[in-house]
């Protein structure tokens, strides 16, 4: 997975500097999401890494550490 690829493409999605996109970060807060926005944010996941994300596991991911640890138990 290439994490700078996959960063680049949250942050066009959600209009954010890629700056702001660090492991610590939390997701939710970082893209201000809501159950929409969720939904794009399943969508880049799929389209850059091939991961498919589940819904119900959404839930569990808070940083960007834990995508990325996600991501990775997909590959």
């Amino acid at each position: 997975m290439n994490i700078e690829e996959l960063n680049q493409a949250i942050a066009e999605e959600f209009e954010i500097e890629v700056s702001a996109i660090t492991p610590d970060a939390n997701v939710k807060e970082t893209l201000e999401l809501d159950s929409l926005s969720l939904l794009d944010l399943v969508s880049v996941v799929n389209d850059v890494t091939g991961c498919k994300v589940k819904g119900t596991d959404v839930s569990h991911i808070a940083t960007f550490a834990d995508l990325y640890a996600y991501i990775e138990q997909c590959s």
